[in-house]
């Protein structure tokens, strides 16, 4: 189990504890130790006990069942609770913005024990009738179980690429004779939702190979996800052909076929002979989703994907100044570790008093801090910025006289997710047009497959990005993956520059540029167009002059 999957267990116990009643000092304890623990650097697995008991916040007890988790996989004291409670109404537990309390009264006075009972409450008008609960609250209630719903039976892209590849790893044990395995399907198109896996498997033992067809139900615990697996099987000299065939989207490859018709791609070993056949550039699997990439590769217009080693620079990194778990020293020592050239220090700001945000002194004495460390320090540059939070009214965080000392200012909504698409989006570009402001944060505030991003009319703030020269960013954290990438080249087309930041909390954080990096190919972004591709002088360049 990884730190992220024990931490959600106590999450889970958490909850599930506080729908029955229990001590509210012991489910604290349980909360905090799910904070502290996913954010860990070192594996709970590699820990000596000693060590794992003097983690702050876990202690004997929490030791104990951190313990009894990596033995088992499972924990007593959740299975009790879990045991006298109905499947339905622990399922609940994971609805976004569904919380204990009003579970149990949904539960108790209604008798609600399924998700679809609640959504059938919820468009009957049933909830208005608690204690509690107003038509707003039930609408709000409804919206999150549908999207919950919606959500069920699918996996980011992490998750999903981390149990494709445990898969790979147990066919290879399999010892079949030249075995070749890939992703294909929505994987390998790099889709930051995944809804199935598709592995492509090749190799001269037909006969083995016959064994490996059909579908494999897995279930990843931390998660509680069914996902359906299914193997492909190939002879070595069909190679490419099927590797086109299970790769492309629906929409990509019925255009293929019009536009190609009577023209064989059967039983070629390469998927470059089939885009030579077809007379058309290599297309990579991640553009393959609609039919409209073929016009651009007919056209010759194809962009020269951004790749990991175009990005100089790390932007949006938090610290323990904040709610980060390593230190400014320990996030520039780990970038510098990676080859990157700059880091940007963006800790939250003083209404993110949940994140312990920076009051006005306290930015001051950091200031401080990344000077002395600055001077000690030789081609590497570290950038005074914040996370500053977009007010309900669109003002910023701190007033212009804090904004200007900051080298760098990401504007971010953290409250009041809930407006109208139209507030919301006059929020956002009020905030775009301070003067002080570099670039938008996770511009809807979405975390996949838990909460939709709050509505925004994406062109108009789009369009206000492009007229105060503000970049947007694509926050590379995988549960977030915002700007969306379809929304990539609406930005590109009006000069909107995107930027690939980590929203790292961690020095391990810090690599999730990766999956940014992903999303961004998926959205046909070259270099060109992400502002932390520039070395630190043209970065620096970028940012004085806004």
């Amino acid at each position: 189990m990884t730190n992220k999957d024990i931490a959600r267990r106590f999450s889970d116990l958490a909850a599930i504890m506080e729908l029955h009643g229990e001590n509210p000092f012991k489910i604290r304890s349980y909360q905090n130790a799910y904070i502290t623990l996913r954010k860990l650097d070192k594996p709970l697995s590699d820990m000596p006990r000693a060590e794992m008991d003097a983690i702050k916040g876990v202690g004997k007890a929490i030791g104990d069942k951190i313990q009894e988790l990596l033995t088992t996989n499972d924990l007593q004291t959740y299975r009790k609770y879990a045991d006298v409670t109905p499947a339905g109404v622990v399922e609940m537990l994971g609805i976004k913005g569904f919380g204990p309390k009003k579970i149990l009264a949904v539960w108790q006075d209604l008798g609600i024990e399924t998700v679809g009972e609640l959504l059938y409450a919820c468009n009957e008008n049933r909830l208005i009738e608690l204690h509690g609960f107003g038509k707003k609250t039930q609408e709000e209630i409804r919206k999150s179980t549908e999207y919950f719903l919606k959500s069920r039976g699918k996996l980011h892209f992490a998750a999903a690429e981390e149990l494709a590849d445990s898969v790979i790893h147990g066919l290879r044990d399999l010892k079949i004779a030249d075995l070749t395995i890939e992703k294909v399907g929505e994987l390998r198109r790099l889709m930051p939702v995944v809804e199935k896996i598709d592995l492509l498997v090749s190799s001269p033992q037909t006969a083995e190979l016959d064994k490996l067809q059909g579908f494999v139900n897995l279930k990843r615990d931390a998660d509680d996800v069914q996902i359906p697996i299914q193997i492909h099987t190939c002879a070595p000299d069909e190679w490419g052909s099927k590797m086109f065939k299970y790769t492309g989207g629906r929409l990509f490859l019925e255009k293929f076929v019009q536009d190609t018709e009577g023209v064989d791609f059967k039983g070629l070993p390469t998927e470059h002979a089939i885009f030579e056949k077809a007379q058309l550039p290599f297309i990579a699997p991640e553009l393959r989703e609609t039919g409209d990439i073929l016009s651009v590769a007919s056209a010759g217009k194809l962009p020269t994907l951004l790749n990991l080693g175009d990005i100089k620079g790390v932007i949006h990194a938090h610290t323990t100044w904040s709610d980060g778990i390593n230190s400014i020293s320990e996030m520039v020592h780990a970038a510098q570790h990676l080859g990157y050239q700059y880091l940007s220090i963006t800790d939250h700001s003083k209404a993110a008093f949940y994140a312990n945000g920076l009051s006005v002194e306290r930015v001051i004495q950091q200031w401080a801090e990344i000077d002395k460390l600055q001077s000690e320090l030789f081609n590497f540059k570290i950038l005074k910025g914040i996370e500053c939070d977009i007010l309900n009214d669109g003002a910023m965080d701190y007033d212009a006289e804090i904004l200007r000392g900051f080298d760098l200012v990401i504007a971010s909504v953290h409250s009041n997710l809930k407006m109208t698409e139209d507030k919301a989006t006059a929020r956002i570009i009020k905030a775009v047009e301070n003067q002080y402001v570099t670039m938008l944060g996770h511009p809807t505030g979405r975390l996949l497959l838990s909460r939709e991003g709050y509505p925004i009319d994406h062109l108009k703030v789009i369009d206000a990005c492009a007229a105060n020269k503000v970049c947007i960013e694509l926050n590379a954290n995988p549960y977030r993956l915002d700007l969306d990438w379809t929304w990539i080249p609406q930005a590109r087309e009006r000069g909107v520059l995107i930027s690939i930041n980590p929203d790292a909390h961690s020095t391990a954080g810090i690599r999730d540029i990766r999956y940014g990096v992903l999303a961004a190919r998926k959205g046909g972004l070259d270099a060109e167009g992400c502002l932390n591709s520039r070395d630190v002088d043209g970065f620096m360049d970028f940012i004085q002059k806004r």
